[in-house]
């Protein structure tokens, strides 16, 4: 590969020199320089793998840990070729990469997952279908496209509207109370296809991560409990009892069967409620590994990281053992921030402790409500975990909620 100095296209901006490797394949490339793309780098790395990231901004958090990167718009073709010409498997960080993307690097070189799940996962009313064709139950919805839509749709209220396409962590999102709310909040959003959710009375949330080869095999991890604020993921609990065994048994179940219905290859996590009087509704999918299973990086043998770098590069996949109860914490730039003024977080006080680790995402930019790393929390048993997770959350002035397990 050339050097970014020698290389006729500018658009390759050389992080570090390629290192050699004794792996099977050379070389992964990754769609995305955010965070994920971080830790799939450093996973990649780890097993043996030089990386290339494709990013549009040139000190991407990927891009900073990657042997190389290509700086350039996730639409551009010259950066699509440059990245197929450089690597022997692709993947992507990022459930919004056009799926156009990947569907003309698959052309040329194996590529997981597949584009025409990323177009399923990208378009909520497709993404909604496909649970449905799976046998998979999905609360009340109606897609709202046109004036007709939307005067059926007011039926289905009080709900939640979502954009059908580009909606995160509560973006493109409006709770809808009446006939006139509904109708503003579509005119809002521009009048774009959208969905309307029934709102349900939640008791919890959950997600499932599997993990599924291109020979049809999938592994999983347990379920995890979630708790968001703002719409945003905030704490994760990953261990016996945070999520009942026949529930895990059953969402678990319910997960394969939407991987093996999109005939998928990679990591895939899918989001659910479970309702107040014990039966529970498919949320949504992410065709990538997931916030909520970044605990597996310091609590299990192998991290959902290492399975994408598995599936990609058609290595085997093993069955992950959690070796350890866990807790994580999401870091939001909110932790930078006291009564107004920038602050250098308590970092020293929380890793004196033992069981505790830090992943910050090499952000340089620190704002409130963006994501700018994680804590992971480990111990023995689960009374113990708690006990620290309420420590470093109070030293961090972060919110955290004690799950009664008993």
């Amino acid at each position: 590969m050339q050097d970014a100095a020698t290389t006729a296209a500018p658009a390759l901006h050389t992080v570090r020199s390629a290192a050699d490797t004794d792996s099977l394949h050379t070389t992964l490339g990754v769609l995305g320089g955010g965070q994920l793309g971080r830790m799939l780098v450093h996973a990649a790395q780890r097993m043996g793998y030089a990386t290339v990231v494709l990013d549009p901004a040139p000190d991407s958090p990927a891009g900073q840990a990657s042997h190389n990167q290509i700086v350039a718009a996730y639409d551009d073709q010259t950066g699509w070729d440059q990245l197929a010409e450089a690597c022997d498997g692709l993947t992507t960080e990022f459930e919004n990469v056009p799926a156009a993307a990947l569907e003309y690097l698959a052309a040329r070189k194996p590529v997981s997952p597949p584009a025409q799940a990323v177009a399923k996962a990208q378009d909520r009313i497709e993404e909604k279908r496909h649970f449905t064709a799976c046998g998979v139950r999905c609360a009340p919805w109606l897609a709202v496209q046109t004036e007709a839509d939307l005067e059926a749709a007011a039926a289905l209220l009080p709900g939640i509207l979502k954009t059908a396409r580009m909606g995160y962590d509560g973006k493109g999102q409006a709770v809808c109370h009446t006939a006139d709310e509904l109708r503003q909040a579509w005119s809002n959003m521009g009048r774009v296809a959208c969905v309307l959710e029934q709102k349900l009375a939640l008791a919890l949330e959950c997600s499932v991560i599997v993990a599924r080869g291109a020979d049809g095999h999938i592994v999983n991890f347990q379920p995890q409990r979630n708790v968001h604020h703002g719409g945003i993921l905030a704490t994760t609990y990953a261990f016996e009892g945070a999520v009942p065994v026949a529930l895990s048994d059953a969402l678990v179940e319910a997960t394969r069967r939407i991987a093996e219905g999109l005939e998928y290859v990679g990591v895939l996590c899918v989001e659910y409620f479970v309702l107040q009087d014990g039966s529970w509704v498919v949320n949504e999918m992410a065709p990538r590994p997931h916030n909520s299973g970044h605990y597996t990086i310091d609590a299990c043998e192998h991290s959902q990281f290492d399975l994408q770098v598995r599936t990609t590069m058609n290595l085997p996949l093993v069955q992950p053992r959690h070796h350890s109860p866990s807790i994580m914490l999401n870091l939001l730039g909110d932790a930078w921030y006291r009564h107004g003024e920038r602050i250098i977080p308590p970092w020293e006080a929380i890793q004196q402790l033992p069981g505790v680790q830090l992943h910050l995402y090499g952000k340089q930019d620190v704002k409130p409500g963006r994501k700018m790393g994680h804590v992971t929390l480990t111990a023995a048993t689960v009374d113990e975990l708690q006990d620290k997770a309420a420590r470093v959350a109070g030293l961090l002035h972060l919110p955290f909620e004690r799950l009664d397990v008993a």
